[in-house]
């Protein structure tokens, strides 16, 4: 696993041991931030000064690869141990310690938000149904900005029921995996 793009590019990333962690793969990451990229859902690269939230963050992939391509400041919230050691080593093998936060928490209960974030990405465990309830918890602590851009992966199969105040934008499938994009509104007049 690698970073893609950026000042960062072809850095390679740690994982952990075992299953705490299943990464996205490479080709499914460079897909997406291509999307993200090319200004399909705002006017500029979505990353550009972005202040970024990567909820079930396992390796960092998604937050470090926003960092590389210059994303402003990301926070990351992981529970299990392994995977938020390999990601404190992640963080300093870049040189992106003044740039991160991690969170020892559970993204469907998360602690209030130190900052309002205008891009995040939710990669839960696939099967689980954990990616509704922490969209949800995440804007109700108030971790997302208004009119924020969220990324969720889910497996190929699964449906995403979306909650109050998140609108679909796009959605795409890569092997396994597929992504869903939604736009955050914190008030239904926004949409």
């Amino acid at each position: 696993m690698r970073i893609i793009a950026g000042k960062h590019k072809h850095r390679v990333l740690l994982a952990p041991e075992g299953r705490a962690v299943r990464p996205t793969s490479d080709r499914a990451r460079e897909s997406v931030f291509d999307i993200l990229a090319h200004g399909r859902f705002s006017e500029q690269d979505a990353c550009l000064d972005a202040m970024v939230l990567d909820a079930f963050a396992g390796t960092g992939a998604f937050g470090l690869e926003a960092l590389s391509r210059g994303a402003r400041h990301a926070v990351f919230i992981e529970k299990d141990r392994d995977a938020r050691a390999a990601l404190q080593k992640n963080i300093a093998a870049l040189g992106e310690t003044a740039h991160s936060a991690i969170v020892n928490g559970d993204a469907t209960r998360p602690p209030r938000a130190t900052g309002a974030c205008s891009l995040v990405f939710l990669d839960a465990p696939y099967g689980e149904n954990l990616s509704a309830p922490a969209l949800k918890a995440l804007a109700q602590s108030g971790w997302l900005a208004d009119n924020a851009l969220a990324v969720v992966e889910i497996a190929a199969k699964e449906d995403l029921d979306l909650p109050n105040s998140f609108a679909p934008l796009d959605e795409r499938r890569y092997g396994a995996a597929k992504f869903v994009f939604l736009r955050y509104a914190s008030s239904p007049s926004h949409r």
